[in-house]
This record gives structure tokens, C-alpha cells and sequence, in this order.
């Protein structure tokens, strides 16, 4: 103990404002504070960090303060857990209008049952990179689907960035994160002849019309089965994208006491809209129809005005253009399934309903179509999307061929009978055909030729050594003319 002092105690001197202090206390733990700002009350904002030694605490300070002044620290006020961010983020910020209704609903799905269970205990500036990495490790070998972890990995990746942008967090631990691995299977596009074949007998079912415009304009399905007749203009041969059908969500109209999920309740009630606004502003457009679909357009209002008459009060006066025996929109569902036994009635390929998109894109490819017009048909936001939808078929291959054979073999063609018919070539003259050959296979079968006189009669001899001689001279020349001897020297190399 040190000895007793007379006198008053020194008084420890105070730091001065916003400075940071780091003190011990009674207990030896060591504690820093720093001043970081302002809060919205007025008030300033001390943060306070601590640690078994003066200098982890030193350093912990200076990080604060490295935040501070290069404003990337955090914002005052709650200290959110992953779980209370994301609960927080699906129920103000990510919601209809401002998200569609399917979307809304998938990062319900992967809130609710992948992100809050696997991570949601952690706070959310301390969840780390190799957290996210874990988690998308556990998915997978739980049976989600490459597809649906990658699902997860976006809506993670969504909901952080809006944390970093409210200063909540300082970096998204899920861009540093190594994202699951999304091998997309590559899509082969239906054929001319596929197209024809699955339209001959979708001529024989309801709403026919409906795949006609699947496969010739590659509506969305949502687009599709969201048409209303006041969206198409067939005089003017037109047709204008506005809204998407939206998947059924059904909630308990017995109260939950059927013990059946929501979606099989026998008094279900859907809570959502039949349709909404389509997924961008580039959705929203305007498409000419080919004369043919304005035909099927046309033969698929006057059967759908006969069931009208057949179902009298029973029907549901909407204006669908895809609707039910009664009038009701037709559920995605059961769309998918018809698409399913017109592929298999047609005797094609398995294929996704989507996959009809595809083909539409393909389609264009191969007319040529300009690049910005197929974004404006498609509803395309950017022009990046034709890699994932245009395919390379090979009704394309082959054009490249032809066009490749008509650039190098009948130019040179051309060019060989320009040199034959030119004045004063004998060949010509004789009507004989020129026949392009290498030079060194053009050595080669004059050594073989003065072989084969020697065994030729005295005529024969002279005329075909004059022959020889005659060629063998004219290979001289263009061996001393570089400028002009290149491309036989390839040809020769060639051969």
C-alpha cells in the first residue's frame, strides 16, 4: 500500500469534449467511450466498449473512432438481431406496392423458413461472412435445391444492403460471403417444325389461343393469363401488357379448425388480388400482333361468347381473355398442367413452361431482329438478358455455314473464272475448266508426270515436256514475286 499522504488528494483531469476516455474500473475491467455524434433526440451518442486489457480496449477505440471519421459507423438507436432486421425489413420496407405480390411472398418463404432459423439469434453487426457460408452449406446438404439456396442467398444479399444503406452495418456480410454455385441448365429452344406440331393440336383445345401467344410473342405466364380483352386491340392488330395474374394465397375460413393447411381448407378464402401491376416499368408495353394470331385472337372470342351464352348467369363477366368455363381466370396451376399433356399429346421434348419464352426470344434471334427491339417486345430492362434466353439453335449454325462457304469458297470460285475468262488464256480459250491447286501438290504431279515419260512415245514426249517446262517456269516466277505469291504460298501450305 503506498504510505499515507498528507494534503488533499490530486483531482484526475478531465478530458475534454468528444474525446474519447479509457478507464479501469473497481473490478479491473477496462472500458473505453467514445463519442460518435448526435442522436436525433439531441442527446450525444457514446458508444462503450470493454475488454480484459487496456490495450484490446485502446484498440477497440480507435476502430470506433476510424468509423467515425470515415462515416461508416453504424447508426444510433436499436441494436437489431438478424432476425429482428429481417422481420422488420419484410413487413415495411420490402412490401406491396413497392415489391410485386410473388416476390414478397418467396422472401417470405426464405425469411421465415431458411434465415430466421438458421441465423436470425446472431446480432446483426457481428454476423460474419463464414455464418452465411455455414448456413448455405447446411441448406444444402438438408435438400434444398442449388436453385432455392441461391434463392436465399439473394434475399439475404437484398435485405443487408438496405441494412448497409441505413448505416446499420457497415459492410453486407453476404457480398463477402463465397455464394452458393448456380450451374443454369442450358435451355434448348423448340424448333419451326416443334412450334407447328404443339400448335396443330392446341388448335383442338380450349383456349388454344393461349399457347399461340406463348410461343410466338414469349409472354410471361402471369402476362399472359393477366390479358383482359380491353388490353387487346384487333383491328389494329395490337396487343398491351399492363398486369400479371398473381398465384392464389388462401387463409382458413373455418378458423383453422379443419386441421388442413390454409390452401386445402373446404372454406379457404383467397386474401389476394386475381391480378396486379406487372414486375418493372419495362414490362409495361406494347406488342404488334402477326396477322395469324389476330385470326386465332378472333376464332378464340367468338367460342369463348358461346360458353358466355351456355353459362348464362353462371358467368363471371370480367373480360379474361384465358378464363374458365364460367369466366373465372385461369389459375397458373392449372395452366401448367394443360402445358404438361399438350407437350405430351404432341409427342415433344419435356420442357418448362417458361422454356415457351425462350423459344419466342430464338425466334427473333434467327429473324435478325434488332437488339432494342427485342428488349421492347420481351420486356426486357436490359439487353444482358438475351444471353440467358436467346439460344444458338441449329437453324443458326447453318446459316453461319452458308454464309461462311458463300464468303471464302464461291468468292474464290468467282475470282478463279474472272482469271479464266480473261484475254488470252488459252485454257479458257479451249474451254477448259480451271481448277485451283496448291503449289506444292503442283510440284508434286509434275515429278510424277516426267516419271511417266519415259515411258511415252517420241510425240507424246515432246508435247507433254513443253507442258512441264511451261508450269515449272510460271512456279519460278511466282516463287520471285513475294508480293503477289502470299496467298498461293497459304494455299500450298493448305494442301
Amino acid at each position: 500500500m503506498p504510505p499515507e499522504q498528507d494534503g488533499p488528494r490530486p483531482q484526475r483531469s478531465r478530458n475534454p469534449n468528444f474525446r474519447s476516455s479509457i478507464y479501469q474500473d473497481g473490478r479491473g475491467k477496462w472500458h473505453g467511450r467514445v463519442t460518435m455524434g448526435v442522436r436525433d433526440d439531441g442527446r450525444y451518442d457514446r458508444r462503450h466498449v470493454r475488454g480484459a486489457t487496456r490495450p484490446e480496449v485502446a484498440r477497440k477505440v480507435r476502430n470506433l473512432e476510424r468509423e467515425r471519421d470515415t462515416g461508416t459507423a453504424r447508426a444510433a438507436g436499436q441494436r437489431w438481431t438478424v432476425a429482428g432486421w429481417l422481420e422488420y425489413w419484410l413487413s415495411n420496407i420490402v412490401v406491396p406496392p413497392h415489391v410485386g405480390e410473388n416476390t414478397h411472398a418467396g422472401y417470405r418463404v426464405d425469411v421465415s423458413k431458411h434465415l430466421i432459423p438458421g441465423i436470425g439469434a446472431h446480432r446483426l453487426e457481428k454476423l460474419t461472412p463464414e455464418h452465411v457460408e455455414r448456413l448455405y452449406a447446411k441448406l444444402g446438404l438438408g435438400g434444398l435445391a442449388p436453385g432455392g439456396v441461391h434463392h436465399v442467398h439473394r434475399t439475404l444479399r437484398a435485405a443487408l444492403n438496405e441494412a448497409v444503406r441505413r448505416s446499420h452495418l457497415t459492410r453486407n456480410p453476404a457480398l463477402l460471403a463465397k455464394a452458393p454455385k448456380l450451374t443454369e441448365k442450358e435451355v434448348e429452344p423448340y424448333g419451326i417444325e416443334e412450334v407447328q406440331r404443339l400448335l396443330a393440336v392446341a388448335t383442338e383445345r380450349r383456349n388454344s389461343a393461349r399457347w399461340a401467344i406463348a410461343l410466338a410473342l414469349g409472354l410471361r405466364q402471369g402476362e399472359a393469363l393477366g390479358l383482359r380483352w380491353e388490353d387487346v386491340d384487333l383491328e389494329n392488330g395490337v396487343l398491351r401488357i399492363r398486369r400479371s395474374r398473381l398465384r392464389p394465397k388462401y387463409t382458413h375460413g373455418c378458423g383453422g379448425s379443419c386441421g388442413e393447411l390454409p390452401g386445402n381448407c373446404p372454406q379457404r378464402v383467397n386474401t389476394r388480388p386475381a391480378a396486379g401491376d406487372v414486375k418493372s416499368q419495362a414490362g409495361r408495353r406494347t406488342i404488334g400482333l402477326p396477322p395469324q394470331l389476330v385470326a386465332f385472337l378472333r376464332a378464340h372470342q367468338a367460342e369463348q361468347e358461346r360458353e358466355r351464352a351456355t353459362a348464362r348467369e353462371l358467368w363471371h363477366g370480367e373480360g379474361w381473355v384465358f378464363a374458365s368455363p364460367v369466366g373465372d381466370p385461369v389459375k397458373p396451376h392449372t395452366d401448367y398442367r394443360e402445358w404438361k399433356r399438350l407437350l405430351k399429346d404432341a409427342g415433344l421434348r419435356e420442357a418448362r413452361l417458361h422454356d415457351a419464352r425462350h423459344t419466342a426470344a430464338t425466334v427473333l434471334l434467327i429473324l435478325g431482329v434488332p437488339a432494342r427491339t427485342v428488349m421492347s417486345l420481351m420486356g426486357w430492362s436490359s439487353s444482358e438478358m438475351a444471353a440467358r434466353y436467346q439460344h444458338v439453335t441449329d437453324t443458326i449454325r447453318q446459316g453461319v455455314a452458308r454464309q461462311v462457304d458463300a464468303l471464302i469458297w464461291q468468292v474464290r470460285g468467282a475470282a478463279d473464272t474472272a482469271t479464266a475468262d480473261a484475254p488470252g488464256n488459252s485454257d479458257a480459250a479451249a474451254g477448259e475448266a480451271v481448277v485451283p491447286v496448291g503449289r506444292r501438290s503442283l510440284a508434286t504431279i509434275l515429278s510424277l508426270a516426267e516419271l511417266g515419260l519415259a515411258h511415252a512415245d517420241q510425240a507424246t514426249i515432246a508435247s507433254a515436256r513443253a507442258a512441264v517446262e511451261k508450269i515449272r517456269a510460271l512456279l519460278t516466277e511466282g516463287a520471285d514475286e513475294p508480293s503477289s505469291d502470299s496467298t498461293r504460298t497459304t494455299e500450298g501450305e493448305e494442301n
